[in-house]
C-alpha cells in the first residue's frame, strides 16, 4: 500500500514543471515599477553596505548577487520560512513555480513595497520593509501559498500558511483574495479569514481579525474594498462589506457593514463624524472627523 502511495506521489510531482531560481533571472512580469524598485534596492543595499562592512555579506545574499527583483525576493519568502519539513531549496524551487505561474505575484509586491515607502512615517525608503518588515514578507508568502491553492496543492499551501503564523505572528489563510499595494502595518497578531477579500491601496494595522461570527460556512468573512483603513486591534466579523475609503477606528468591534467614505468606531461599532472624501489607506489619516451636528 505504501508503494501504490509513493508511486502516485511521485507521478503528481512529475507533472509539475520543473522551475528553479534560474528562471527568475529575468523578471517573470517586467514593467516600469518592478525595475524602478528593483534599481532602488541595488543602490540602497550598496549605500548600507558602504556605512557598515559588518552588512556586506548581508546585503550581497539579500540583494546584490540576484540577477532580478523577482529572484532576490524569492530567497529572501524562501529563507524565512523554510524549515525541515520543506527545506530552503524545496521550497525555493516552490516559490520560483508561483511566481513564474502568475506573473502578477512579483509586479504587485513592488507595489506594496511603493505603498509602504509612501504610508509609513518611519520608513523612507525601499531595503528595510524588504528585509525587515514581517508584514510584508508575510504578505508575498501568502500570494504564493493562494497560487498553490488554486492549483489543488493543498497541503502545500496549508504548509506555508503555517510557516507565516509560526514565523511573523501573521494568519492569512491561502484562500483570501488580497490586492495590491496593501501595507500591513507591523503585521503582529493579524488574523484574515479563508473567504475574506482585501481589495487594492488597503491599510492594515496590528492585531485586527478579518473573521467570521461563528460556525456558519461558506462565505462568511468581510470584504474590504478599495482604500480602507483598519485600525489597530480592530475586529470585523461576517460577511460584511467595508464600503471603498472607509476607516474603522482602533480596538473596534465591526458586526455591520460600513458605508463608503464614512469612519466608524466603538463596541459595536457606530458611524462618527462627517462622510470624507479620501482613500485613509493611502494617505494614513486616523483622525475622526467633526460630526455634522452637535446636541
Amino acid at each position: 500500500m505504501l508503494d501504490v502511495a509513493t508511486s502516485s506521489m511521485q507521478k503528481e510531482a512529475s507533472m509539475v514543471p520543473k522551475v528553479s531560481l534560474s528562471n527568475l533571472s529575468t523578471e517573470p512580469s517586467p514593467s516600469p515599477l518592478v525595475a524602478a524598485i528593483w534599481e532602488a534596492l541595488c543602490a540602497e543595499a550598496v549605500n548600507a553596505s558602504a556605512k557598515d562592512a559588518a552588512l556586506t555579506r548581508a546585503m550581497n545574499s539579500a540583494v546584490l548577487y540576484h540577477a532580478s527583483f523577482a529572484q532576490a525576493l524569492a530567497q529572501r519568502v524562501a529563507i524565512k520560512l523554510a524549515n525541515h519539513d520543506l527545506d530552503h531549496d524545496e521550497l525555493l524551487a516552490v516559490i520560483a513555480q508561483a511566481f513564474v505561474g502568475n506573473r502578477n505575484i512579483v509586479a504587485d509586491a513592488a507595489a506594496d513595497l511603493t505603498a509602504i515607502k509612501e504610508r509609513d512615517p518611519s520608513n523612507t525608503e525601499i531595503l528595510t520593509p524588504f528585509l525587515y518588515f514581517k508584514g510584508f514578507v508575510a504578505l508575498q508568502g501568502q500570494r504564493v501559498a493562494h497560487w498553490l491553492w488554486h492549483h489543488d496543492r493543498l497541503h502545500l499551501a496549508r504548509h506555508i500558511q503555517s510557516r507565516i503564523s509560526e514565523v511573523f505572528g501573521v494568519d492569512i489563510h491561502p484562500a483570501a483574495k488580497m490586492g495590491r499595494s496593501i501595507m500591513l502595518d507591523h503585521g503582529s497578531g493579524l488574523v484574515i479569514g479563508e473567504t475574506a477579500v482585501v481589495e487594492d491601496d488597503v491599510s492594515i494595522l496590528q492585531n485586527v481579525t478579518l473573521g467570521g461570527t461563528g460556525k456558519e460556512t461558506g462565505d462568511r468573512h468581510p470584504k474590504v474594498r478599495r482604500g480602507a483603513l483598519i485600525g489597530a486591534g480592530a475586529k470585523i466579523l461576517g460577511n460584511i462589506e467595508i464600503g471603498v475609503g472607509a476607516k474603522v477606528g482602533a480596538g473596534s468591534v465591526v458586526v455591520n457593514a460600513v458605508t463608503a467614505y464614512t469612519s466608524v468606531a466603538g463596541i459595536p461599532a457606530r458611524q462618527v463624524g462627517k462622510r470624507h472624501f479620501n482613500l485613509p489607506g493611502i494617505t494614513m489619516d486616523q483622525t475622526l472627523s467633526e460630526p455634522e451636528y452637535t446636541i
